[in-house]
């Protein structure tokens, strides 16, 4: 049994340095405890709320991926080259797609509680 929590230390300092080392990480954290306070304030079902959560933990996860190919190029490949900037670039758009994916289920989600509001 040890052993199977001495594995949470190593993915818990993973999550540390990401926040530590990519301010991109810190704003899509910050993003989502904002998103999780507001669904709660409008009181989304919990139907909406699983499709919310999965769109934050979407975007946490194809970030800190992001970052891991960032640093392993960086450590790989100090020169500028074609094939690190594919890799970067790559990795960057997979965060940009997972975000409109996240604010597309954001708008259909809260807009009709806006709308409600209004």
């Amino acid at each position: 049994m040890d052993g199977f929590f001495f594995l949470f230390k190593y993915a818990i300092a993973g999550i540390k340095l990401a926040i530590l080392l990519d301010r991109n990480v810190k704003l899509h954290i910050l993003t989502g405890f904002v998103v999780i306070f507001l669904s709660y304030i409008l009181k989304i079902s919990k139907f909406e709320f699983i499709f919310v959560l999965f769109s934050i933990f979407f975007v946490l996860i194809t970030e800190f991926i992001n970052t891991a190919i960032e640093e392993m190029t960086n450590l790989i490949k100090k020169e500028h080259s074609r094939e690190a900037m594919i890799a970067k670039d790559v990795a960057a758009a997979a965060v940009l797609l997972s975000a409109i994916f996240a604010i597309v289920v954001g708008f259909i989600i809260f807009s009709p509680y806006f709308l409600a509001l209004i």
